[in-house]
């Protein structure tokens, strides 16, 4: 890679390209429904397994396992901090 390749992809718009992006999943969100990432998680499962076939390690998958638990917790606290707000 040369420097001005380097230099042109450090000076990318990247929070309009972050917009863009967002825009877009909204958009085949509200057209196709969940399967539309649900597809694109696919596609990029089967593609990382082609070119790494040992993907994911057990290491990566316990890290990723202890992310899960983790965000459940968080999600769980905060639905117990937000039932005495909700209707009913």
């Amino acid at each position: 890679m040369d420097a001005a390749h380097a230099q042109a992809f450090l000076r990318r718009p990247w929070d309009s390209l972050a917009t863009l992006e967002r825009e877009h999943w909204a958009r085949e969100y509200a057209r196709r429904g969940p399967t539309a990432t649900l597809e694109v998680s696919r596609l990029l499962w089967e593609h990382m397994r082609r070119i790494r076939p040992d993907w994911p390690s057990e290491a990566e998958r316990e890290r990723d396992l202890a992310h899960h638990i983790a965000l459940k917790r968080a999600i769980d606290r905060a639905a117990r901090a937000l039932a005495p707000l909700a209707p009913g």
